[in-house]
């Protein structure tokens, strides 16, 4: 079975989440590796990007982190990590609004808890690359945590370790 059969082929569970084009054109960049780490790898990359297009704009701290993160994570040769984030960039702004659910849902099937919370701090992480986590991307983070059935006191002890990166803390009177 090929790697796009695997994606494509009927299931009357998740027939919209298969039909996953984002995911998809992603893992055509990961055709070397298993079936199922090319998934987790596409859609993992696809959530960083979701959080990094959240206020409409990613700048480049946000993209040299997203690359970082999944360079290490999958330990990709850099020119890979870089065309598989533009690739994430580009779907999130062109499909973004239809995919996102999608995307998290698969992503959560295919998860463990622990690494859906180690995905939770790497979304900080790309939100914070500017040094200012804007609100905006924060909730995206928040919208993340509740389709991944993260608690709201998983998601505070993550949010934690980014708190001085918070601009809602930044504005505050000293």
């Amino acid at each position: 079975m090929g790697i796009f059969d695997f994606f494509t082929k009927k299931d009357s569970r998740s027939e919209a989440s298969q039909e996953n084009a984002s995911i998809r054109k992603i893992i055509a960049e990961l055709e070397h590796y298993p079936p199922q780490d090319a998934k987790y790898i596409a859609a993992f990359a696809y959530l960083l990007g979701r959080v990094a297009h959240s206020d409409l704009e990613i700048s480049e701290e946000e993209t040299r982190e997203m690359e970082k993160i999944v360079r290490e994570l999958a330990h990709l040769p850099e020119d890979q990590a870089i065309l598989i984030i533009q690739i994430a960039k580009s779907q999130n702004t062109l499909f973004g609004a239809t995919e996102n659910y999608l995307v998290s849902r698969e992503f959560k099937k295919m998860s463990t808890p622990q690494q859906r919370l180690d995905l939770l701090d790497c979304l900080f992480a790309v939100a914070g690359a500017d040094d200012h986590i804007a609100l905006n991307e924060e909730d995206e983070i928040r919208k993340i945590a509740t389709e991944f059935g993260i608690s709201h006191q998983e998601l505070i002890q993550v949010r934690f370790q980014h708190r001085d990166k918070l601009a809602i803390l930044k504005n505050l009177p000293k």
